[in-house]
């Protein structure tokens, strides 16, 4: 997980930066419930932002009209954004299927990634889109990655509407259609466990890193890092995120070294091991030359629990699985 921060303005992204965020994202929450950031504004932040990270800007809740959306979208490539969002909240899904695809045309020959992006609570409103919806007019669109946010001021986050298990599941669909997947929505300190469990390719925070935990407020760069602090150890699985809900012992611990294995090779030790004993947990030892995603898609078709993934001192990664 990589953590991104919404931006006003160049001041706030230098903030976000200096706290470690992976990503800047510029928006603009003056305009409607969302909406997109100046040009101006924006090239001041992309002129900031080093060349290993990202600035991404939103459109936030965009219109139903397709030309519109789609030259919008053309002006995010040509100004060299890292990847531009474009949601939807009372819309027909055909519409804004036939929008998203309009808008990946207008992307030809740039290198910027199109997102597209549902709102969580879009159901609260008449002829809201079904958030349920994401993976599959993302899919249909080809779109490169997708974001569920939320719209709702009224203290209610993102896990408030869709339930972790569900997350997980279309995190999971996202990942194996090769996009990348965001969460974001009123998300604070207190649902780190959660996330690391559903473990998004992003996760996308504002108010929890402004000076007075307001998202109207200013982005302050220690509370960035805090943030971006207690999300790394989650993902290293210095903590964990499993507490209280697997019992782990000395009795019921298996080891697989992966040393010297191919990524098949290791799953199908795994595999025979499970089929043995589907009662212990087990310790994989994955070479740093091997990409974990396989086992972790392995993991999530065979309904087996990734409890954490660390680094050890050799700097293999120890991926820790429940059957």
């Amino acid at each position: 997980m990589i953590l991104m921060v919404s931006v006003q303005d160049l001041y706030e992204a230098k903030q976000a930066l200096k706290g470690g965020a992976d990503i800047v994202d510029v928006k603009n929450l003056q305009e409607a419930l969302v909406g997109s950031a100046h040009p101006n504004t924006f090239k001041q932040v992309r002129d900031e932002v080093p060349g290993n990270h990202h600035a991404s800007l939103t459109l936030g809740v965009v219109p139903n009209q397709v030309g519109t959306v789609a030259m919008a979208v053309y002006a995010a490539g040509l100004l060299e954004a890292t990847s531009v969002k474009v949601g939807f909240m009372v819309s027909e899904y055909e519409q804004a299927l036939e929008i998203l695809q309009a808008s990946k045309e207008s992307l030809a020959n740039t290198e910027t990634k199109l997102i597209g992006s549902l709102f969580a609570d879009n159901l609260l409103y008449k002829g809201g889109i079904d958030p349920n919806l994401m993976v599959k007019l993302a899919k249909e669109s080809q779109c490169d990655g997708w974001l569920i946010d939320t719209l709702v001021k009224d203290g209610r986050n993102l896990f408030d509407f869709i339930p972790e298990e569900r997350l997980k599941e279309m995190v999971l669909e996202g990942k194996e259609l090769g996009m990348s997947t965001a969460l974001s929505g009123h998300l604070k300190m207190d649902d780190l466990d959660e996330l690391a469990r559903v473990n998004p390719d992003i996760v996308g925070v504002r108010g929890a890193v402004c000076q007075k935990g307001d998202r109207d407020s200013r982005v302050y760069w220690e509370s960035v890092l805090d943030f971006k602090t207690q999300l790394d150890l989650r993902q290293s699985g210095e903590v964990d995120v499993y507490s209280g809900k697997n019992p782990i012992n000395a009795d019921n611990w298996r080891v697989i070294d992966g040393t010297g294995k191919t990524c098949a090779g290791i799953i199908a030790a795994l595999s025979q091991q499970i089929t043995e004993d589907s009662k212990s947990f087990v310790e994989v030892i994955i070479p740093d030359v091997l990409n974990s995603y396989d086992l972790v898609v392995w993991a999530e078709k065979n309904k087996h629990d990734i409890i954490t993934q660390r680094k050890d001192p050799e700097g293999s990664l120890r991926m820790l699985i429940k059957p």
